[in-house]
């Protein structure tokens, strides 16, 4: 059976068994996915209700893509950039395409493990006493004099007085 499942902005076209790269998807490798939206699937020449599958895969690795190379150049104005750009992927390995629901494996499973670790932490960190911090020191009042006391001002400049010798 395949189908044509649309993930990232594109479509693929699907059977058990394919290993596909598409834009980066949460997990780790090992973990299955469910690639919901399915466009289309058949078998042969007859064609399935597709809202009724289901496509399931594992992630094999994640990975980059190959190398963009971005060029800009502006002729007659001495401008050239030259910039790199390779794009996260995952690489899956479809492993069902039918009717039902998928088969989950062994995310279920790595899921419940890293819960229980944090839970533990959260207990051994209750039970140590925690340090405090000194308080902070707080600043000195005010005096009403030094709140009086107005800004000192700086002195106006002078301005010279036009000589006699500049009016001949």
């Amino acid at each position: 059976m395949f189908a044509i499942v649309r993930t990232g902005g594109k479509q693929y076209r699907v059977a058990a068994g394919d290993k596909i790269a598409v834009e980066k998807l949460a997990g780790e490798a090992g973990d299955t996915v469910t690639l919901g939206d399915v466009l289309l699937a058949g078998e042969g020449d007859s064609i399935a209700d597709a809202a009724k599958v289901t496509v399931s895969a594992e992630i094999i690795a994640q990975a980059k893509s190959e190398k963009v190379i971005v060029f800009k150049k502006r002729r007659r104005h001495n401008y050239r950039r030259k910039a790199g750009h390779r794009q996260m992927m995952t690489l899956l390995r479809i492993t069902d395409v039918g009717e039902g629901k998928a088969k989950a494996k062994a995310a279920p499973k790595k899921a419940a493990a890293k819960t229980d670790a944090p839970a533990e932490e959260k207990k051994a960190a209750a039970t140590k006493a925690p340090a405090k911090k000194p308080a902070a020191k707080k600043a000195a009042p005010k005096t009403e004099a030094a709140a009086k006391k107005a800004p000192a001002k700086k002195p106006a400049a002078k301005k010279a007085a036009p000589k006699a010798a500049d009016k001949k």
